[in-house]
């Protein structure tokens, strides 16, 4: 009997986020390469390692959801937007650029901001108007 293929590289990233949701820390090491590496420039932070990230991310705050806004692939790239709404620390949004090799997620780049936290300067004020 032959091997399964692995999955696309889009359901994998969609599986990692119904599992982070689901709190399935297990099942969502079992998406994740144990050398895995994931950077989030906006906090100057490098997580080395599978356990690490799941450990970060299952001792955050409780009272927290995801909403999945948007998975788009392109070969073994996998850019995903989500938002975040915290009972106590309000609404955060993501974009994630993950490389995702032979079914399992090897790295990632996140840009996590919550809503509002750049405020618009003045002089932009003819130009745009408030989402």
């Amino acid at each position: 009997m032959e091997p399964a293929e692995p999955a696309e590289p889009a359901a994998i990233v969609r599986e990692f986020w119904t599992r982070m949701q689901a709190r399935d820390w297990d099942g969502l090491a079992a998406l994740l390469a144990e050398d895995l590496v994931v950077e989030w420039p906006v906090s100057a932070e490098r997580i080395e390692g599978r356990a690490d990230f799941v450990s970060v991310n299952a001792e955050y705050p409780e009272g927290w959801s995801i909403e999945v806004i948007r998975v788009v692939a392109d070969g073994e790239t996998v850019v995903s937007e989500v938002e975040v709404p915290h009972e106590t620390m309000g609404v955060h949004r993501a974009v994630s650029l993950w490389t995702v090799r032979e079914g399992r997620i090897t790295g990632g780049r996140e840009y996590w901001s919550a809503l509002g936290s750049d405020p618009s300067p003045q002089w932009r004020a003819p130009f745009v108007r408030p989402l």
